[in-house]
């Protein structure tokens, strides 16, 4: 049977994880406030891509159902959400369900309030990261592909050239985890840069 993951986030860089963990042999569910709410949404996505609906009867192999039931089947989950609401979305996943599991986190903390280019609400001497895991201490979270748009993320080779991406952590075991999945994605070891804690 597949390793079951959670991809919590509905927008494009939750499909674009959710379609290449798919190809990849996973079974993946997405993860969402309100199933109902979000399969009624029917206007286009923000960077031209279709209705969610209409995406995920294209990825029929790909499940909808909201954060606490994605969270309570998978074994490894992928924090696509927004950087302002990952906390509030981890907490409506549930504490029992994260308990011990690998989050592989690249949500951003961008604000927008003085127009673009947004600035980073968490930074300097604090992450949006080292925030998840002090809420959540049982959840083995790793930093990883914030740095890069989603296509990237998943398909390094769209670049030529050699590029880097970075992993940090708590955990030994638990980055050694998510750079599992980076290799998958295409990313080589060479390339994988662990910055610590």
């Amino acid at each position: 049977m597949a390793q079951k993951i959670a991809v919590l986030g509905t927008g494009i860089v939750g499909q674009t994880f959710a379609e290449r963990l798919t190809a990849l042999g996973y079974s993946v569910t997405i993860g969402t406030r309100n199933v109902a709410d979000t399969l009624a949404k029917t206007a286009p996505g923000p960077y031209g891509n279709p209705p969610f609906s209409d995406w995920l009867k294209a990825n029929e192999s790909i499940s909808l159902a909201t954060f606490a039931e994605a969270a309570q089947e998978a074994s490894v989950l992928f924090n696509c959400t927004k950087g302002d609401a990952s906390i509030e979305v981890l907490a409506l996943a549930g504490v029992e369900n994260l308990s011990g599991k690998l989050l592989i986190d690249m949500a951003n903390p961008l604000d927008f309030s003085n127009g673009f280019p947004p600035s980073l609400s968490v930074c300097n001497t604090n992450s949006l990261a080292e925030e998840i895991q002090r809420a959540f201490p049982t959840l083995n979270v790793v930093k990883t592909l914030n740095t890069m748009n989603a296509s990237l993320m998943v398909n390094p080779t769209l670049l030529s050239g050699e590029h880097t991406v970075f992993v940090s952590g708590n955990s030994s075991q638990a980055k050694e985890e998510a750079i599992e999945f980076l290799k998958a994605f295409g990313w080589k070891q060479a390339s994988i840069i662990d910055l610590g804690i």
